[in-house]
């Protein structure tokens, strides 16, 4: 009886394209060898970023080391949505931490490995900004420290979403949760407050650190399979918008993430002990609104009471990044 090998396609996708090219220039989704890190059977809701970005995040960690990966968890959507007991739609070693300690459990997964001689094994922890810039931050701040061989990656959704969409230290300046109301003379979240993760990661000194959205996925594959190849501590922060947390249709999800890379509010870019190595240029820059409106988290700013006034400060938070990053090129302008 012959054999008839199986075509491979992606229906619905645009992927099947990349099979035109030849196979060192196709992303990792569109091999027939893919992981499939995380499979569907899922609870995630429509348009989710974050199940995006750990699809792609995971499967490129996967390719470069030959499979040989754990991944630990924080808790969060991700790890809610993807194993309701007794159930998983991971395909690969995980571990579940609380709240915020999986910086801590990677590191000894690791340690584990040394002493074990496994040294082609690999250790990825990913979390949500709230398991990382807050909850994790004592216990990823001491793993950047120590420079531990851990790949961190935080899909930054902006807020705890899991548990109802209250504020974060990830939380942008005017922003409605559940714990920010549009009320008073400057509704949503206050000016000021917060972290910026990846330039507290930089100012560690560690070997890299990245920043990447879902709008451009390879892109973030090509991050993650470079800090692969490194070793030490490492961290990639991906941008994931939340439709559910944010008021945005669940078909929006990839523009609503470039917007926000266009606009300049939230800079690409890589950088290596502490210093800028590159950065993603805007192609089209666009004024925020572009980014705000189509977000109901922003909707108070433009109703029958708009605040002009907290627009133009978010322009500003923009244009400085544009500035300090050097994103615009000329003719972008």
């Amino acid at each position: 009886m012959g054999f008839q090998p199986i075509k491979f396609y992606q229906t619905g996708t645009y992927t099947v394209g990349n099979r035109l090219l030849s196979p060192d220039q196709r992303s990792v989704q569109a091999g027939e060898s893919r992981s499939n890190s995380i499979n569907s059977g899922h609870r995630a809701c429509q348009g989710c970023g974050e199940a995006l970005g750990a699809r792609y995040a995971i499967d490129a960690a996967m390719a470069e080391s030959h499979g040989q990966l754990i991944a630990v968890n924080a808790t969060g959507c991700l790890e809610v949505f993807s194993t309701p007991y007794p159930e998983s739609s991971w395909q690969v070693p995980w571990i579940h931490s609380v709240f915020g300690n999986a910086p801590a459990v990677a590191t000894g997964i690791a340690a584990a490995m040394k002493v074990k001689g496994k040294t082609e094994v690999r250790v990825v922890a990913q979390g949500g900004d709230g398991g990382t810039t807050d909850i994790g931050f004592g216990c990823l701040s001491g793993m950047f420290e120590r420079n531990d061989d851990v790949l961190y990656i935080c899909y930054d959704n902006e807020a705890y979403m899991n548990t109802g969409v209250q504020r974060s230290s990830a939380t942008p300046p005017s922003a409605r949760t559940a714990t920010t109301m549009p009320v008073g003379p400057e509704p949503g979240n206050a000016f000021g407050q917060g972290k910026n993760m990846p330039e507290i990661a930089m100012a560690h000194g560690i070997p890299y650190v990245s920043t990447a959205t879902v709008a451009d996925l390879r892109d973030l594959e090509y991050k993650v399979r470079r800090a692969m190849k490194m070793h030490g501590a490492r961290y990639i922060h991906i941008f994931v918008p939340c439709p559910l947390g944010w008021g945005t249709a669940s078909n929006d999800t990839i523009r609503i993430a470039r917007l926000a890379k266009e606009s300049g509010l939230f800079p690409v870019f890589e950088a290596e002990h502490g210093e800028v190595t590159s950065v993603l240029k805007i192609r089209r820059k666009v004024q925020v609104e572009e980014y705000l409106m189509p977000q109901k988290r922003f909707a108070h700013l433009f109703g029958t009471r708009p605040h002009p006034e907290m627009v133009a400060r978010i322009q500003d938070i923009a244009d400085r990044n544009i500035r300090k990053y050097g994103l615009l090129d000329k003719e972008a302008a």
